[in-house]
């Protein structure tokens, strides 16, 4: 009889573990961060880690898409940055290597009749090297490979595998979501929304890459066309983090230090590899990330009809904005963009989470 019993009181305890388990699965925010992920550090990889770092999210997979750096790089720059933290587990899908339209050498040209652009990312001649090369790699080769299917069909068959759950995070040119919808129309409707860094409205700063040319931000201008297609289709909920409270941030040495006194593999990581990049060092994809983990972040935010100017003149990649007054008879969303944030406690949820040990799958994760 005690064998018996001791069998069944064994056997309740697996079951009720395993019920735990399972419901704190079900609790966490799915997300799928698309990413032009250059690294190491550096605003990209420090977004990926704000959503990894979370106690509250599950992040079902990294896609990847060239947009800073190459598409060859910036995977090899994501696996390695998942070995050095212990989370080999989530799976990296590379996406487009190139825009749907716009090339390097007509962008050339472009800039020869319509002025030079101060950032152009994988093509930015200072950095540019030839698409396939690694380039630079400090923090070593990674040993882990990338998945086999591409980032357009994971993004499509997460959403179809859990209806109304996936937040896609987007921090980089919309290029692989753009993809996504031409593959099935109804991508965006089967996501629970659409979180992303992009779009330059009239950002109140004296860095020379607005200052002229206040409605040119990268992640749209670098692939105008899918930024077009992604900002068009009808997705629940769309939240933008423009170029506006970016500005409004900043990655110090400060900070740096503070994160590097702690012991965790990701505070090692940023301790070793972040740095302060020229005069104007903002949080770009952190912010976004971070406003989704804790929307309390944002003091300040309207709601904005947004698309793409695809006139091949000197506005060519600029953003577009309406209020509901105004705005064209066509099929513009309504988003939510944001424009004021708590710094200091935006500052505060960066350091901690950076600075705290990394959930692992399938574990409780500390508070």
């Amino acid at each position: 009889m005690k064998l018996v019993r001791f069998t069944s009181f064994f056997a309740i305890t697996i079951v009720i573990l395993m019920a735990c388990l399972l419901s704190q699965s079900q609790d966490k925010r799915k997300v799928i961060i698309d990413q032009d992920a250059a690294g190491p550090a550096g605003t990209d990889q420090q977004a990926i880690l704000l959503l990894i770092q979370s106690p509250q999210t599950e992040v079902l997979g990294i896609t990847v898409v060239t947009g800073d750096a190459w598409l060859t790089e910036e995977v090899a720059h994501t696996l390695r940055m998942l070995e050095l933290i212990g989370r080999t587990d989530i799976p990296v899908m590379p996406g487009a290597e190139y825009p749907l339209v716009r090339t390097k050498e007509e962008t050339e040209q472009w800039e020869q009749r319509y002025g030079s652009v101060d950032w152009l990312g994988a093509w930015t001649p200072r950095l540019y090297h030839a698409p396939r090369e690694l380039g630079a790699m400090p923090e070593g080769k990674p040993t882990t490979k990338a998945a086999d299917e591409d980032a357009a069909h994971f993004l499509v068959r997460m959403v179809r595998k859990y209806p109304h759950e996936v937040t896609i995070y987007e921090g980089g040119p919309m290029t692989n979501l753009a993809l996504a919808i031409s593959i099935d129309p109804e991508f965006p409707s089967l996501a629970k929304e659409l979180v992303f860094m992009g779009a330059s409205l009239n950002p109140q700063t004296d860095d020379p890459e607005f200052v002229n040319t206040p409605r040119r931000e990268f992640n749209l201008w670098f692939d105008p066309e899918a930024a077009h297609i992604v900002l068009r289709a009808p997705w629940k909920k769309i939240v933008c983090t423009p170029v506006d409270i970016s500005v409004k941030t900043r990655m110090t040495n400060e900070l740096i230090d503070e994160i590097k006194r702690g012991t965790t593999p990701s505070a090692q990581y940023i301790g070793k590899y972040a740095r302060v990049r020229g005069t104007y060092s903002y949080l770009w994809d952190e912010l976004a990330s971070a406003a989704w983990l804790d929307p309390t972040l944002i003091t300040k935010k309207e709601n904005l009809f947004m698309d793409v100017n695809l006139d091949r003149g000197p506005g060519y990649g600029d953003a577009l904005t309406w209020t509901d007054r105004d705005k064209p008879k066509r099929d513009v969303q309504s988003m939510e963009v944001q424009f004021d944030l708590d710094t200091d406690k935006f500052y505060k949820l960066f350091v901690d989470l950076l600075t705290a040990p990394t959930p692992q799958p399938g574990k409780p994760s500390k508070p």
